[in-house]
C-alpha cells in the first residue's frame, strides 16, 4: 500500500519521479539519447531509463555526476518542486519536442532558418 500523501508534502517516490523528469528534460534539451546519457554517467541504458522514470532512486554521488554531465547545478533537479506539477503542461512538452527535433537537424543553415522563423512568429508587430 503506498504511503499517504501528507498535505502539501510530496512522498519520496514523487521526489524520485520529479528528479528523473528533470534529468530527462535536460537530456532532451541537450540532444542526448538515453544511451549517450548512460555512457556519460557510467551506467547501463536500462539504469538511466529507470532513473528518468523515478523507478530507481539516484544516490547523491550519482546525482552529482549527472549534474556535471548535463552542465547544471544539483539544485536544478529540484527547481519548481513543491508546485503542483504532476504532469508537464502541454507547452512544456512541445518545447521539449522542439528542442529534440532542432538538435537533430544536421544542417546549420536549416537551424538558423528555424530560429529566424521562430523570431518572426514571436514578434507581435510582425503581423501588422
Amino acid at each position: 500500500m503506498p504511503a499517504p500523501k501528507v498535505a502539501g508534502r510530496a512522498r519520496p517516490q514523487d521526489v524520485d519521479r520529479y528528479v528523473g523528469a528533470r534529468m530527462r528534460e535536460r537530456r532532451i534539451i541537450l540532444g542526448l539519447t538515453q544511451q549517450q546519457m548512460a555512457e556519460l554517467i557510467g551506467v547501463t541504458y536500462q539504469q538511466a531509463h529507470k532513473y528518468e522514470k523515478g523507478i530507481n532512486r539516484i544516490a547523491s554521488g550519482r546525482l552529482y555526476r549527472i549534474a556535471q554531465a548535463l552542465g547544471v547545478e544539483i539544485g536544478y533537479f529540484f527547481e519548481g518542486m513543491g508546485r503542483d506539477n504532476a504532469k508537464a503542461p502541454p507547452q512544456q512538452r512541445l518545447q521539449l519536442e522542439l528542442a529534440r527535433n532542432f538538435t537533430s537537424i544536421p544542417i546549420r543553415r536549416h537551424q538558423d532558418a528555424i530560429c529566424s522563423l521562430a523570431r518572426a512568429l514571436s514578434d507581435p508587430d510582425a503581423g501588422h
